[in-house]
């Protein structure tokens, strides 16, 4: 099985994640869209007064998980990951995570224009160490893959 194939495949075909975090012990979860590079690091959007923006910035180590909604009957599969989160700065028209979230959601300036303001939503970056892919689809029985990354 080509673990990397099938999560390359799997991310193009979901726009949200479960982010988690922790802070003093205490995790939480939170859900946002996403874009990926070819180095399948992970961009998202959010404001910096939101739990998980300020747990990021005092410890940067998330998880999380890509799943897609399964029916009664259908074989599930999913991938989850572990890595390291920051706030990027300095972001132009350039940048990857600009770039990439305005093909993948089909916007434009306005949330360039938007990561410029304190109050806005900024764009974050998740460097992925290793990705776990969970599979009922092929593996029989159901089988937790590990693909180490960066």
């Amino acid at each position: 099985m080509n673990v990397e194939k099938i999560i390359r495949e799997y991310l193009s075909q979901v726009i949200h994640l479960s982010l988690g975090t922790c802070k003093d012990n205490q995790p939480w979860v939170s859900e946002v869209h996403f874009a990926y590079d070819n180095d399948l690091n992970l961009y998202f959007r959010s404001t910096i007064n939101r739990r998980h923006s300020i747990e990021i910035a005092s410890n940067p180590n998330v998880a999380g998980n890509i799943i897609t909604q399964h029916q009664i009957n259908e074989k599930p599969r999913g991938v989850y990951f572990e890595g390291i989160a920051e706030r990027l700065v300095n972001i132009d028209e350039n940048h990857p995570a600009y770039v990439l979230y305005c093909e993948r959601f089909d916007t434009g300036l306005e949330i360039l224009r938007e990561s410029k303001i304190d109050t806005g939503h900024h764009f974050y970056k998740i460097t992925v160490k290793t990705f776990y892919l969970f599979d009922s689809r092929e593996s029989r029985p159901s089988k937790k893959y590990e693909l180490k990354w960066n």
